[in-house]
C-alpha cells in the first residue's frame, strides 16, 4: 500500500500540502529496501502513532527516529511491542522518571499505546530508519512531513502540549505556545543525568491539561 494511503483521511486532508514530499520519501524507501535494507518500523505500523483524527491529539512528545534493533519500532517514539525484553536503555530511563514523578503510575510498562489511546502524540521527527542503523533516513525529508503533522494538531488544538527532550525535538519549539511546552535534554544514557532526570515532565503536563480545564493523562 501507498504510504499516502496509510493515512487515516483526516490526517490526508491536513497533510495535503506535503503529499509530494510524502511520495518523494516513499520512492526513495522503496529503492533502499529493493538493495536489501530492513525497514523500521514496518511499512503498515509508519503512521501508527497518529489518531483517527488529529483533533484526538492533546500532547506531543517528540522523539529522534526509530529504534534501529530488529523487533523494536512501533511507529511510536519510544514505545516497544509489549513483553519486550530488555527494554532500551532510553525507554528505561523514561520509565524510571515516570516511576519517580508519578510512583502511583501504573499505566505504560514498554508499550506506550496507553498514553496514545489518551491523546498523546508520540512523534518522532524522522519516522523511519533501517535495522541496524540510527538515522539512517534523516536525509529522506521526513522533518517536513512531522513540521506538518505538529501544525496540524496546532490548527485544532492551539493548547496542545508539547514535550520536547533534546535538540532534535526542540527543532519543533516554536510551533507551541511558550507556556505549553516542557523541555528538557534527551533521556538517553548520554544525556539523562544531565537534566531529564527530576525533571517531572509527567506531572508538569498533567498540571497544563487540568489548569486549562482538561483531563489529566494516565500515564
Amino acid at each position: 500500500m501507498a504510504l499516502w494511503d496509510l493515512l487515516p483521511n483526516d490526517w490526508q486532508t491536513a497533510l495535503l500540502s506535503v503529499k509530494p514530499n510524502l511520495t518523494k520519501i516513499e520512492l526513495e524507501i522503496d529503492q533502499l529496501i529493493a538493495s536489501g535494507a530492513a525497514l523500521a518500523p514496518s511499512r503498515s505500523d509508519i503512521f501508527s502513532a497518529l489518531p483517527e483524527i488529529p483533533e484526538a491529539v492533546r500532547v506531543v512528545i517528540v522523539g529522534q527516529d526509530p529504534y534501529p534493533t530488529l523487533g523494536h519500532a512501533t511507529g511510536l517514539a519510544f514505545s516497544v511491542p509489549a513483553d519486550t525484553q530488555p527494554l532500551p536503555p532510553t525507554l528505561r530511563n523514561i520509565l524510571a522518571e515516570l516511576h519517580d514523578n508519578i510512583p502511583e503510575s501504573i499505566g505504560a510498562r514498554g508499550d506506550l499505546t496507553v498514553w496514545r489511546d489518551q491523546g498523546v502524540l508520540l512523534l518522532n521527527r524522522v519516522l523511519t530508519t533501517e535495522v541496524g542503523s540510527s538515522l539512517a533516513h534523516q536525509h529522506l525529508g521526513w522533518q517536513e512531513i512531522t513540521l506538518e503533522i505538529v501544525r496540524a494538531v496546532r490548527r485544532v488544538n492551539p493548547e496542545v502540549v508539547g514535550v520536547l527532550w533534546g535538540k532534535h525535538a526542540q527543532t519543533v519549539a516554536e510551533e507551541f505556545n511558550a507556556d505549553r511546552l516542557v523541555e528538557s535534554v534527551h533521556p538517553s544514557p548520554l544525556s539523562a543525568y544531565r537534566g531529564f532526570f527530576g525533571s517531572r515532565p509527567f506531572s508538569k503536563v498533567n498540571e497544563l491539561l487540568t489548569n486549562s480545564g482538561h483531563s489529566a493523562i494516565n500515564w
